[in-house]
């Protein structure tokens, strides 16, 4: 009645993810085939000094499949991804492998330290053995891709339908952070590996592994 006017901006949103029963249970049993990796004395030393460095629990790596558990009732946390969006459309769920330390605070320089060892590399190609197996079981039985998909329409989204938050007028935030980027890429540049001339990228930067604090 005033004449007034409103202008908007959506910088971003997201729907819980709710991931699929059957997708789950048919990787899980891959999770189990693959078993964790290896680890050496090196790898436990270094995860070992990194836990005791930041006060978390001395554990080391973990050498045990984790059984697949029921879903929290009550969900309040997650990790920060825009993926629930894509599981409220397609069947689909999460895959967790050991590629990192446990007990790590994330989002943090502690969570960067595992990446250019070969507890990063044992631990993603465990993963990605697990994928592989799992894309293989529902490319040669068609029952399971059936079942992902009656149980999406028909305890998922049977009272719940997805509705996304942005308009067609929305579009993507990418002026966020644009002075950062064109500061900071050139400078990382220089840090890029360069698999030609060393077998590590712990070789390339000279650091010897496992690189931890002298104990008095």
């Amino acid at each position: 009645m005033t004449g007034t006017t409103v202008d908007h901006k959506l910088v971003g949103s997201a729907w819980p993810a709710f991931f699929n029963k059957v997708i789950a249970e048919a990787q899980q049993k891959n999770i189990e085939a693959v078993g964790m990796p290896k680890w050496s004395e090196a790898d436990q030393t270094l995860a070992k000094a990194l836990q005791k460095e930041i006060g978390a629990k001395v554990e080391g790596l973990r050498e045990k499949i984790e059984p697949l558990s029921e879903p929290a009732k009550n969900l309040t946390g997650g990790a920060s991804d825009d993926v629930g969006d894509i599981s409220w459309n397609v069947p689909m769920t999460y895959l967790f492998y050991p590629a990192n330390i446990p007990s790590l605070p994330g989002h943090s320089w502690p969570n960067a330290v595992a990446m250019a060892t070969p507890i990063a590399h044992k631990g993603s190609t465990a993963g990605a053995k697990v994928q592989a197996l799992t894309a293989l079981d529902f490319l040669l039985q068609p029952q399971l891709v059936q079942q992902a998909w009656e149980y999406f329409r028909n305890v998922q989204t049977k009272d719940i339908h997805y509705s996304s938050f942005l308009s067609p007028e929305d579009n993507p935030a990418i002026e966020m952070n644009k002075e950062k980027m064109e500061r900071f890429l050139p400078q990382l540049r220089k840090f890029y590996y360069d698999p030609a001339r060393y077998k590590s990228y712990l070789e390339q930067l000279g650091i010897p592994y496992p690189t931890i604090k002298a104990q008095p």
